[in-house]
């Protein structure tokens, strides 16, 4: 059975922004090594329609970079969407049906799932379905923005803690 799993950078003060920071070398590396582990990924809409940047390669990018894009073209993605119409390769639509849809995927893969996007996380911790959530948390002070949880969670437990490079902090839990 596979564990779902809330991963994203955060600013120290919550925030999520892809605009604001960008991770160093150390944790590109981390990132391109754990999206080659994954069993797959799930994304909410707005995080798919900036991720889908990696479908296209770019003459700037450096070798790390044409990793990552290797990696992240080979996981399989699903994306819980009532507004869009179609998902680019190696993508599967869900429209409607989030919950059982998910719990699906879960008893019929092992390893991670990465949940991907605050709001979906949002959602889906509300049923229950969310098993870790790993915040990398950089040293910057946003004040505003999307918030890493979207609403009230229930008590979580931390169960590992990382420095992963000069300046960033992997912070994991599961609900407890």
């Amino acid at each position: 059975m596979a564990k779902l799993v809330f991963a994203l950078n955060a600013s120290l003060d919550g925030y999520v922004d892809h605009m604001a920071f960008a991770p160093d070398a150390v944790l590109f590396r981390h990132f391109i090594d754990d999206v080659r582990g994954l069993a797959g990924i799930v994304y909410g809409r707005r995080m798919y329609e900036v991720m889908r940047y990696w479908d296209e390669d770019h003459p700037e990018w450096d070798e790390a970079r044409r990793e990552y894009a290797e990696a992240w073209r080979g996981q399989h993605k699903w994306v819980v969407s009532r507004t869009l119409q179609s998902v680019g390769p190696n993508a599967t639509l869900i429209r409607q049906d989030v919950e059982p849809a998910l719990r699906d995927l879960k008893a019929g893969l092992d390893g991670n799932i990465e949940i991907a996007g605050p709001q979906l996380a949002g959602s889906l911790s509300e049923t229950g379905l969310i098993d870790e959530y790993r915040i990398y948390f950089h040293p910057y002070v946003l004040g505003g923005g999307k918030p890493f949880f979207s609403g009230p969670r229930p008590p979580l437990r931390l169960t590992a803690s990382e420095r992963i490079g000069d300046n960033v902090i992997r912070l994991t839990y599961v609900p407890a």
